[in-house]
């Protein structure tokens, strides 16, 4: 069988790299143990701007911060004959927000995947969660490296505990060198030599290194004859961030207690055979980390294999590592307690050889002969059994537990706030008309819909800011400071457009009287504007708020005429725009698209127009045709706008798009009864469930709200109204168009 390993790789230096390069050869060592003899390949990732001299193995390198790299990765290795994948998944070796970009690779895999995971968070991060999740979703199997792992991949990742596997972090085969730490020297030069401490790996404050630094005096005293060395370079995140800040703070601490002939620093990645080496000679190994969030630790792994005796905090993956005997415990940046544990060792050298006795003992079965022969086990059983996982399955039927909660919390008495930092409204800000008529309407639809009184009482107040955004000549006022001051120069008629849209709404819709006489004023006060109207999507928003009201005044003869001289309008634009490979309104592909076509179904279904059918059918396809990639929504991004002859981009993808064409696809579909439209607009309300581009949700399990879109490396985490009020619509379309066809 062929095998595809996709991680950081040798002479790249980092832990990662390393456990690559001994994992591929110990899956190339357990060959002659299996029936199915492994073939390896290799797909390296490159930190940003480095380029490394990789052995043959490396069929392929991603820079990391590159989308197209990823993406390239996959198509080479579906034409590669490779028969299965093994990732190795870390958040930070991968580039986008906390390692994002790998989801693009992995989804278009055709071959089956094992992710080896190296970091398991109790706390995760909205995109840690997202991706690991989504990660479980596309795996055939997940390998951790200790049982805890397994309680939290469940219960936090929503992993199914059917598809993890156990198997322990390998470490070299210790029982090939000879041991010569101080337990086992015989002659009286040896005898003379110091006990070695040692602490190795890469060095960041994390490591609590100064805990050991802090609790030394204390042991010195009592034995003089210790050293203690510290291994390792520091890690190359750190020396971007922040230099060697923190190596120095320890050598200053160091000289603070006098301890220099003590205490020694190797600035050294050393290969795996010298490691090997030094590891054999230390006799105490101390891990200090401050963070019980550890689920792996290579270097723990190493220590205990060399049958070192490990002096550690209650670490995770310590605390199962150390079990039985295997090692010893100090509370985290508890230096008191560690120098009390080490004297304690020093002062019971039998003590101490009992431990390391053990730890070698169980460290047998992590020698890298052993977890390359449970690999490829592991690879055959996959490899026989029928594929589990595919493809990420949305029900087409699915509707996430729908609330206006959040919507409601952006509300204020004036109004809804526009922006929000993450999820608390921006008051700096101010408000919009165009996010508290879209407001209105969703408070209605959600009324009609499923009659929740609380959402009339909100759509008062949006009815009020609309009535204290209009002018006395009719046209509006958009934009709105906290401190209730107009502050737009001259009148946005996309604004203005969706107030007509939402007016017209509770013309048709209104519950009473009252509502429907104060819509009906405000809209017929602005109804003198309707002609001049110039921008597309203020013509579209208008024409939509038009049948509404129409449906409520079906023989009012000057809206009907409007209606036809706004559509006649907009549908100009695309026979003077449109050609043989461009069928659109304009020269680019902007926002809000699909409320162009919208607006020419909702009309045809006034005017039984055909010419208005058909451009409304082009235009519809054409959109589709530039926004679903492998039946997935691909929405035209921001960074740039889309423009005629040019390539088009994916980044800056907004919800308010997304929701358009949801509209666009249910209204179409009602139209024609073409079952195409009907599950086109089911798989364009997946965009918010995560089948989108970066294949992460929208939506914050936390919050409950709707992110503000997606950029090219994560989601772009504030929730303002635009983009929640857009969701929200998008809900009660789907749940609409569900009941039009009878479902629900």
């Amino acid at each position: 069988m062929k095998i595809a390993v996709i991680g950081n790789y040798l002479p790249r230096q980092c832990g990662i790299a390393t456990f690559t390069y001994n994992f591929v050869e110990s899956l190339l060592a357990a060959n002659s143990s299996t029936e199915m003899k492994a073939e390896i390949v290799v797909v390296a990732m490159n930190d940003p701007g480095k380029e490394y001299d990789y052995p043959d193995r490396v069929i392929y390198s991603i820079q990391q911060d590159e989308p197209e790299d990823y993406i390239a990765a996959a198509k080479m290795l579906n034409i590669s004959g490779v028969d299965i994948c093994v990732l190795q998944h870390e958040y930070g070796i991968y580039g986008g927000e906390s390692g994002v970009l790998i989801l693009q690779l992995i989804h278009q895999l055709d071959s089956p995947l094992v992710v080896i995971v190296h970091t398991v968070l109790q706390h995760p991060t909205f995109h840690e969660r997202a991706i690991l999740k989504d990660i479980g979703k596309q795996a055939d199997m997940v390998v951790v490296m200790n049982s805890l792992a397994i309680r939290y991949l469940t219960t936090i990742f929503d992993i199914s505990v059917e598809k993890i596997a156990t198997i322990h972090h390998g470490v070299p085969d210790f029982s090939k060198v000879p041991v010569i730490s101080t337990n086992t020297k015989t002659d009286a030069a040896d005898k003379k030599k110091p006990t070695l401490l040692c602490t190795f790996g890469l060095i960041g404050r994390s490591k609590g290194i100064e805990t050991v630094i802090n609790a030394l005096p204390a042991v010195v005293t009592n034995h003089p004859n210790i050293r203690y060395m510290v291994l390792g370079k520091t890690h190359p995140n750190i020396i971007r961030g922040c230099g060697e800040e923190y190596r120095n703070y320890l050598k200053e601490l160091v000289a603070q207690y006098e301890l220099e002939k003590v205490v020694e620093f190797r600035d050294e990645f050393l290969p795996e055979e010298k490691l090997r080496d030094i590891l054999r000679e230390v006799d105490i190994y101390i891990t200090p980390y401050l963070n019980e969030a550890q689920i792996t630790s290579g270097t723990l792994s190493y220590a205990v294999g060399a049958g070192t005796c490990v002096v550690s905090t209650p670490y995770w993956h310590a605390d199962e590592m150390l079990a039985d005997g295997r090692g010893c415990f100090f509370d985290f940046g508890n230096s008191d307690e560690l120098a009390k544990v080490l004297n304690d060792l020093l002062d019971h050298p039998k003590k101490m050889a009992s431990i390391r006795e053990k730890a070698f003992l169980f460290g047998q079965s992590m020698y890298w002969q052993e977890i390359g022969h449970d690999y490829l086990v592991l690879c055959r059983k996959i490899l026989r059994s029928k594929r589990s996982v595919i493809s990420v399955d949305y029900d087409p039927y699915f509707l996430p537990n729908y609330t206006l909660d959040y919507v409601k919390s952006l509300t204020d008495r004036t109004g809804i706030l526009e922006h929000a930092v993450f999820h608390i409204a921006d008051l700096k800000e101010g408000y919009c008309l165009d996010d508290n008529a879209r407001a209105l309407l969703l408070m209605l639809k959600d009324y009609t819909l499923n009659g929740d009184d609380d959402s009339l009482k909100f759509a008062d107040t949006y009815l009020r800011f609309i009535r204290l955004m209009q002018k006395s000549d009719g046209s509006y006022h958009n934009e709105l400071s906290y401190a209730r001051e107009f502050t737009d120069v001259k009148m946005s008629e996309d604004a203005f457009g969706r107030t007509m849209w939402a007016l017209g709404f509770l013309i048709q819709h209104a519950i009473t009287d009252s509502a429907f006489q104060f819509a009906k004023d405000a809209y017929f006060k602005a109804f003198p504007h309707f002609e001049g109207l110039l921008s597309n999507r203020g013509i579209a928003n208008t024409i939509i708020g038009i049948c509404h009201v129409q449906q409520r005044y079906p023989d009012h003869g000057p809206m009907m005429q409007m209606l036809i001289t706004l559509t006649e309008k907009i549908k100009q634009r695309y026979i003077e725009e449109s050609d043989g490979e461009w069928h659109w309104f304009e020269k680019v592909l902007s926002y809000d698209n699909a409320i162009l076509p919208l607006a020419l179904w909702k009309s045809y279904e006034i005017t039984r127009s055909k010419d208005t059918l058909r451009i409304a059918g082009e235009a519809t396809r054409f959109l589709e045709q530039h926004a679903f990639v492998n039946d997935r929504l691909s929405l035209n991004g921001n960074n740039p706008w889309f423009y005629k002859g040019e390539e088009r981009s994916s980044y800056g993808q907004q919800p308010i798009d997304a929701m358009a064409m949801v509209m666009m696809f249910s209204h179409a579909y009602k139209m024609t009864n073409d079952e195409h439209y009907f599950l086109r607009m089911q798989t364009a309300f997946t965009w918010f469930m995560g089948n989108n581009d970066l294949f992460i949700p929208l939506i914050d399990e936390e919050t409950g709200a709707c992110n503000d879109g997606l950029e090219k490396f994560g989601v772009n985490r504030n929730q303002g109204a635009e983009s929640n009020i857009s969701y929200n619509l998008a809900c009660l379309t789907v749940l609409e168009t569900y009941r039009f066809r009878g479902a629900f």
